[in-house]
């Protein structure tokens, strides 16, 4: 595990839409559990308004953008310092689909969705200590140094240190993919209207109704279990009480 080397990637964005939204800010930095080596930081101009929603998150104006440099112009750069890494990331699909959208509009030949990754978020899912799985809530339950604004290099540096508590508990690489390959079960719903209740509180109708959804793969498996949970609850009491239909 200590020699592997990783990359740690961060895009800031005019929205959450990989396809749609335009990079205006990215941040790589490649390392191992104990050195780190090359790194990337970079506003871009997204050649489009960054919305206020946006901005208030980031605090990128559309001033700190204006004659910087655009996603085809630094594109090359970034993924030949990527090469055939494995990726590092918080929520780490969303920066992946929104650089190879990037690089397939500007017709850039792009294998970014080849990489292996690993999603500190489910890393943390795994972890199960921290009170809820945001990067800044781990920084704190790791007592890791603030590193300012939610900015991409900022993410970056947090981001890292993370992984590195996060990976303590591996023997190897190896061993931390084929963990991840199975889905996780979560212990409270982590958004919607029922964003930190157990699944077990949750109506069955909102259950069934979000777990047709398109959620990750960890929570889709949380919601069907639980559903299936509670189906067999029913079967099991109708089963033992062959008059259960007669009670009114």
């Amino acid at each position: 595990m200590n020699k592997t080397q990783f990359v740690c990637i961060d895009c800031e964005a005019t929205g959450l839409d990989p396809k749609q939204d335009r990079i205006i800010e990215v941040a790589a930095v490649k390392f191992t559990l104990t050195e780190t080596f090359d790194t990337f930081e970079s506003l871009v101009d997204p050649e489009c308004v960054i919305p206020e929603e946006s901005i208030a998150i980031h605090h990128i104006t559309n001033d700190m953008v204006v004659g910087k440099p655009t996603i085809k112009a630094l594109l090359p750069e970034i993924l030949q310092l990527i090469g055939k890494s494995i990726l590092v990331g918080h929520g780490i699909g969303y920066d992946i689909e929104i650089l190879a959208s990037a690089a397939e509009r500007a017709g850039i030949p792009c294998e970014l969705r080849l990489n292996p990754y690993l999603d500190t978020l489910r890393m943390a899912r795994l972890y199960g200590e921290s009170p809820t799985n945001s990067l800044e809530q781990l920084r704190r339950h790791f007592n890791i140094q603030d590193e300012g604004a939610h900015r991409a290099m900022s993410d970056v540096i947090v981001n890292m240190d993370v992984f590195k508590y996060l990976a303590k508990n591996y023997r190897s690489v190896e061993h931390l993919f084929e963990v991840l390959s199975r889905p996780i079960m979560l212990k409270a719903m982590p958004l919607g209207k029922h964003k930190g209740r157990p699944f077990k509180e949750i109506p069955l109708e909102y259950l069934q109704w979000a777990a047709h959804k398109d959620f990750d793969q960890d929570l889709l498996f949380s919601l069907r279990s639980e559903i299936k949970k509670r189906k067999k609850g029913n079967l099991f009491t109708q089963a033992g009480n062959p008059f259960s239909a007669l009670d009114s």
